[in-house]
């Protein structure tokens, strides 16, 4: 039976960034499974304007989480690291599950080291994953530290397309940060493309993301929820 599974992205080159390197070989080693995309850039358009998700970006992701549900997913998964706060919104009101793309990876971090750093490109993406890490660490009952670097223009270089110029920029944040800390952690799927050896170990989002997916989807009862 063709399990439904929705993804709700929040930038319009969803496919070079989510689909393109990651969801295809999903969908070749899960010919069970139908991928269904939800996108409006609008919120994180807005979100970064106001400093995080807003009432507003809230009340529409959680609109569009509804609509997945009764388009008949079985799963649905966010893949914007930002919108955690309207993921778990979400959660207490549909009957199926709903992640946010970066809470496998911060179950991985937390048993991986007590130190833990977070490279980001986008400023609302670090806090969201600061607070998942936090929440996975209380959940783990284990204590953590945690170290945030954010560098804009990197994420500005590859919105003009600089993307050589992109990666060099992370690559030089993950080096400086894994003199400091025992894991580093790259929250955002925008950066789950860069192939880096560091001295520390690198966690990033996009395969655990869709791991956990199918995972869910396993677990769904058949026929739907």
């Amino acid at each position: 039976m063709v399990k439904k599974f929705a993804m709700i992205h929040t930038v319009a080159w969803y496919d070079q960034a989510v689909l393109s390197p990651f969801g295809k070989k999903f969908s070749e080693q899960n010919p069970d499974v139908e991928i269904v995309n939800i996108m409006d850039d609008s919120l994180l358009t807005e979100s970064l304007a106001h400093g995080g998700p807003t009432p507003s970006v809230i009340r529409r992701f959680v609109h569009y989480a509804m609509a997945a549900e009764a388009g008949g997913a079985e799963v649905v998964m966010s893949s914007c690291t930002t919108m955690a706060p309207a993921t778990e919104a979400a959660r207490s009101l549909l009957s199926i599950p709903i992640f946010n793309i970066d809470e496998p990876m911060g179950r991985e971090a937390v048993q991986a080291g007590s130190s833990l750093g977070i490279v980001a490109t986008v400023p609302t993406s670090a806090p969201a994953t600061e607070t998942m890490l936090k929440k996975a660490a209380v959940a783990a009952g284990k204590d953590i530290e945690i170290q945030i670097v954010i560098n804009e223009s990197a994420f500005q270089r590859l919105m003009a397309g600089k993307i050589e110029d992109h990666d060099s920029m992370v690559c030089d944040e993950i080096d400086k940060l894994a003199e400091r800390v025992d894991v580093i952690v790259l929250g955002q799927v925008s950066l789950a493309k860069i192939s880096h050896q560091a001295a520390k170990p690198i966690l990033q989002v996009a395969q655990s993301g869709f791991s956990e997916a199918r995972r869910l989807l396993d677990l769904a009862p058949e026929g739907g929820a």
